[in-house]
Order: structure tokens, then C-alpha cells, then sequence
């Protein structure tokens, strides 16, 4: 599901309908809380597993937390990418109208579980350890946190299509799913 909105990772934390398109001090302390909260969910849950339980599917159709955590990952690159090349287009003058009550909506409907998504074959498990996948993910996610703690580019005025700005804690609800089921090992 591809949504217009304002710049990818970020875009959850924007009161999108300000006038002015930097962020201000509040959004930028709740785009780092967001990022900074979801990278220690996601580590707290995929560190100290055994290789059983960090392969086990719960079923045929259904990924491990391995295939879980390998695609948040991906998607960590995929989404700051989005972010660059929207600031590397034109600013949209319509920037306001275009990404109205998209926060809201996207918070909201991103994070519930109870439909399915198909991940993009760009994004999906390919079969890296899983030492590679949980050091990418913290060079990734420090990349993503010094800009949000950095950036001073007007972001709300660059719009992208961008499939999940609240990417990471809906894959982390996933993992605590697959850690539920009735045959995860102990």
C-alpha cells in the first residue's frame, strides 16, 4: 500500500498541516523517540535467541523471526532511500493538501496487524546471518537517528510514495507473534 506523504521515516512525526516545512523542535524530539523506542524494541527482541527459535516459521506461509527481522532491515535502507530521493526532487508547493490526515491515518493503520501485506521482493528475506542483519540494522538505524537529529531540510514540502513510515513497529508486533505461538521453542 503506497501512500503520498512527506519524507518516509519521518513523516509519522510531522503535524503535517504547519505552514512552515522544517520540522520543529517537538517533531524532531518524537521522530527520535519513535526511532530510538522501536530500534530498542526490535533488539530486545530478536538478542538472546537460540538458532531454533530464530528459524522457527509457525507456519509454511509465515515468516521466522530470523525472516522478520532481516526484512525490518531492509526496509531500514529501502525507507531512507525514500527519504533521499524525495529531498533530492523538487519541493511540492501542494506539499499541505497533498499529505493531510495522512499521519493520523498511517499511524493508525500501519501498526494493526490483522491484515496481511505483501512485502515488495526488494525487501524480502534473502538469508543473511544473523550477525549481518542485526549489525546492518544498528549502522542503518544510526544513520536514520543523525539525521533525524541533524536534518535541517524543509522535509514536509518533499512528498514520495512510500509504503511504511511506521515500518518497524508493526514488523515488531510480527516478531512477538511468531515468539507467542504455540509451537515457538523455549
Amino acid at each position: 500500500m503506497k501512500k503520498a506523504m512527506a519524507i518516509a521515516l519521518f513523516s509519522t512525526c510531522l503535524r503535517l498541516s504547519a505552514a512552515d516545512p522544517h520540522m520543529t523542535a517537538d517533531e524532531r524530539a518524537k521522530a527520535i523517540r519513535l526511532l530510538q523506542s522501536s530500534q530498542k524494541e526490535f533488539l530486545s527482541s530478536v538478542e538472546g535467541l537460540t538458532d531454533e527459535q530464530w528459524n522457527y516459521k509457525p507456519g509454511p506461509d509465515r515468516w521466522s523471526v530470523g525472516e522478520t527481522a532481516e526484512h525490518i532491515l531492509l526496509a531500514e535502507g529501502q525507507l531512507f532511500a525514500y527519504v533521499q530521493r524525495a529531498l533530492a526532487s523538487d519541493p511540492r508547493p501542494d506539499w499541505e493538501a497533498k499529505t493531510a490526515k495522512k499521519t493520523e491515518f498511517l499511524e493508525r493503520a500501519l501498526v494493526d496487524r490483522s491484515h496481511a501485506a505483501q512485502a515488495p521482493e526488494a525487501i524480502k528475506p534473502r538469508g543473511l546471518s544473523r550477525a549481518e542483519i542485526i549489525e546492518r540494522y544498528k549502522a542503518a538505524r544510526a544513520g536514520s537517528l543523525k539525521f533525524a537529529e541533524e536534518t535541517t531540510a524543509a522535509l514536509k514540502e518533499h512528498t514520495a510514495e512510500n509504503p511504511f513510515p511506521v515500518f518497524n513497529m508493526r514488523h515488531d508486533q510480527q516478531i512477538a507473534e511468531v515468539k507467542a505461538s504455540p509451537g515457538f521453542p523455549k
